[in-house]
């Protein structure tokens, strides 16, 4: 068993597996190379072929326990019929949403869509012994973009967005059942690990968690637990209700952002095998100070399953050696 799995399943402490979020991605020249010919974002991640090679740019380049499919979350709005572009310096941008055309758009025919992704995952899983994560957005943080057209500005009005309770409640219907059928075909395509991204759970008020955040993902987690195949779960930015999550959702392993406290969530996770924390700002700094954040996170985790990883996704500033750096500490350490 690979030391991911050996980890989450097991709850394995003695060596500490590492992969990072976005670890395929803009930091890298060889990946620049590829966006430079493939300006269409979507395509590019509906390519499988490209996709493969994307997904392997890191396992190529670093000593790293698993390979995480290259793919985005909004390929799910896109699959029920919402366009989406990335414009460069603007992020993601949605076209005005079609509630009618979200709502009836039939499973199976979005699912159909994404075939190049489980064709990509199959090629990897060929080309690798590493373990290959597969992933999704979960519901809430999907929804968002639905309705809000583009990343979330720090105006945004949580009363504004869900006023139609019974419209939201249909979409997150909706996307759970997407969600489900998208990461049953990445399993059986050969996904050995799910994570799922709740990127923008932290735009929650408190007492709407559990509605919008922990219950979808509980029911994600019920529907694909028949497969075996463990999934982390994300839910950025929750802070102290980090441990409501744990104790609610149970998800097989957890991954924090970097304002968790690692001392307080290992206290509070029952045991739930943790992840990743690092400020991937951090990784912009001098060597002293990333040697000195990585290894707080080694020896809070020592003795404790624990998988190496960052807060969040690997800025695009981020030098590709810095990555190396780190691999280096935590396989000294290990």
């Amino acid at each position: 068993m690979n030391k991911l799995l050996d980890c989450i399943i097991n709850k394995k402490s003695s060596q500490v597996p590492i992969w990072f979020m976005r670890q395929a991605g803009r930091y890298l020249p060889e990946f620049q190379k590829i966006r430079k010919k493939n300006l269409d974002f979507i395509k590019l991640c509906l390519n499988s072929n490209l996709v493969t090679d994307i997904t392997m740019q890191p396992l190529n380049r670093f000593d790293l326990d698993a390979a995480i499919i290259f793919s985005d979350i909004l390929i799910i709005p896109y699959g029920l019929g919402q366009k989406v572009e990335f414009k460069k310096g603007e992020g993601p941008i949605l076209e005005e949403y079609d509630t009618k055309k979200i709502l009836t758009a039939e499973v199976v025919d979005v699912i159909e869509k994404f075939k190049p992704i489980y064709q990509a995952i199959k090629q990897v899983k060929n080309k690798t012994k590493k373990n290959v994560i597969g992933f999704a957005g979960a519901p809430w943080t999907l929804l968002v973009y639905i309705l809000n057209k583009k990343s979330p500005q720090k105006n945004f009005d949580f009363n504004f967005i869900t006023k139609d309770k019974l419209l939201i409640k249909k979409l997150i219907e909706k996307l759970i059942d997407t969600i489900v059928f998208h990461i049953i075909k990445q399993i059986e395509a050969g996904a050995d690990v799910i994570q799922i991204f709740d990127s923008w759970a932290s735009l929650l008020p408190k007492k709407n968690l559990p509605e919008y955040c922990f219950d979808p993902t509980q029911e994600i987690l019920q529907s694909v637990k028949k497969f075996g195949v463990p999934v982390i779960c994300f839910p950025r930015g929750i802070k102290e209700s980090y441990s409501d999550f744990c104790s609610t959702v149970k998800p097989d392993c957890i991954s924090i952002d970097h304002n968790v406290d690692p001392l307080w969530i290992k206290e509070k996770a029952n045991g739930i095998p943790i992840q990743g924390g690092l400020d991937p700002k951090i990784l912009l700094t001098d060597k002293e100070n990333i040697k000195k954040n990585t290894e707080k996170y080694l020896n809070i985790f020592k003795n404790y399953p624990y998988i190496f990883n960052l807060g969040h996704g690997v800025l695009p500033e981020t030098k590709p050696e810095t990555i190396e750096y780190i691999i280096q500490i935590v396989r000294n350490r290990t």
